[in-house]
């Protein structure tokens, strides 16, 4: 089969949009087989750009296909789960784009599927792969900060003409909008740094996009230390915006910009000192291409060679989407 240990694994994209492309491009040494789409013309158009891939009609025979090892599911959220449950029952091991499902309900049949089978399924969290967060994890892991206190965290864009009539727009292909959409990554994010959120509190409304999901969300969640993430995740930021700031009792990272659009990636430290006053500031500017696709994707294949569980798994999808739950909850959507 094209995943196993001796042989560079062969990979499927089910799902050829932009997220499918960037994946594509971000494969390294392994080899793309097939692609799917329910728009053909689109998976065409990717076969094309990558010698010896084979176009599919039908999400199904990709997935099955017998040099595929590897599937990797970039498709609308509607889709995610049971093209992944059906890659798994397949004996693929499966890399799914981030919310890797619509609801709890949903993933826990994602989780039950990849434990019967004994697949391993990576959840595109890129985020975590960007240099400034890498960065910020080293630091906070070997004690720059103290132990942290609390994290605020801001992540928007500013939607496009039509935003509201799109696929996003539609809770039954979506399960929300802004929240479940960049919503999760920041969720996800702040978990990774501060550990499990036992109180949530927070509300997800709809300000100016003409849609049945919210446009705009906004959470205080809190650990059972008492950590706390304050969060607001919008569409209507009309600037796209990342900012990500993570507070030690003894320094302070702010991480800015995710490239292109976004503005250029930077992480400062802000180290306190004995006599407090103006901290010491150390700043580091990432000016090169994006990379976070390409370093979360050969951490997988790592991840099969070695025959160990995905540090990003379906458990911190879960978790980021028991917060979203909470959070609807709330705000009677």
């Amino acid at each position: 089969m094209g995943g196993s240990l001796n042989q560079t694994p062969g990979v499927a994209i089910v799902g050829c949009g932009l997220v499918g492309r960037k994946r594509a491009a971000a494969l390294g040494h392994a080899r793309l087989v097939a692609c799917a789409d329910t728009l053909a013309a689109r998976a065409a158009e990717l076969a094309r750009a990558n010698a010896g891939a084979i176009a599919m009609d039908r999400w199904q025979d990709a997935v099955h296909h017998p040099d595929v090892g590897v599937v990797i599911v970039a498709t609308t959220n509607d889709a995610l789960t049971p093209v992944g449950i059906a890659a798994i029952e397949a004996g693929k091991d499966v890399l799914i784009e981030k919310p890797a499902a619509r609801s709890v309900a949903e993933i826990d049949r994602l989780i039950a599927a990849a434990q019967r089978y004994d697949r391993r399924v990576r959840v595109g969290f890129n985020h975590r792969y960007h240099p400034a967060l890498q960065e910020a994890r080293q630091l906070v892991d070997r004690g720059a900060l103290g132990p942290l206190m609390f994290i605020r965290g801001r992540y928007g864009h500013g939607g496009r003409i039509g935003y509201d009539r799109e696929w996003r727009a539609d809770p039954e292909k979506s399960g929300g909008g802004e929240l479940i959409d960049q919503g999760v990554h920041l969720i996800d994010l702040a978990g990774w740094f501060l550990g499990a959120f036992t109180g949530v509190h927070g509300v997800a409304t709809t300000y100016f996009w003409d849609m049945p999901v919210d446009d705009n969300a906004f959470m205080t969640l809190r650990t059972a230390t008492g950590q706390t993430a304050f969060l607001h995740v919008s569409c209507t930021e009309w600037k796209n915006l990342f900012s990500f700031e993570i507070y030690g009792r003894t320094g302070k990272i702010a991480i800015d910009g995710l490239g292109g659009s976004y503005g250029l990636e930077r992480l400062a430290y802000y180290r306190m000192l004995p006599e407090m006053g103006p901290p010491e500031t150390t700043v580091h500017e990432y000016t090169q291409p994006d990379s976070s696709w390409a370093v979360e994707f050969a951490e997988f294949i790592d991840d099969i060679r070695l025959g160990r569980a995905p540090s990003v798994g379906l458990e911190a999808a879960r978790a980021a989407l028991v917060v979203a739950e909470h959070v609807y909850a709330q705000s009677n959507r």
